[in-house]
């Protein structure tokens, strides 16, 4: 098994845990800021599913890990996406509940 592979996998495990957090998250409080989380949660998913692809030689024509390739910007878009709507998401969640005590 070759070393990008395992990096995705621990990546893969970490990020299920996270989306499993945002999920219950969500199911309690049903706010827009926990949505938000839980969509960022999903977009992280996405970016280790795309090394995971990376790693398995897996969908050759998105040329993954090529610069100016469609892997490529699949995997930054939602990297920025999903740590931009995470870390809101959380703060906003955060500062609501402080007001509301």
């Amino acid at each position: 098994m070759n070393a990008a592979l395992v990096k995705a996998l621990v990546g893969l495990g970490l990020v299920s845990v996270l989306v499993a957090w945002t999920g219950v998250t969500f199911a309690r409080r049903k706010t827009l800021f926990s949505l938000l989380q839980l969509v960022g949660a999903g977009c992280l998913v996405v970016v280790v599913l795309t090394h995971v692809c990376e790693a398995l030689h897996l969908l050759p024509w998105m040329r993954w890990g090529e610069p100016d390739s469609a892997g490529h910007y699949l995997d930054l878009s939602s990297a920025a996406l999903g740590l931009t709507l995470l870390t809101a998401g959380y703060l906003l969640d955060r500062r609501q509940m402080h007001e509301a005590a």
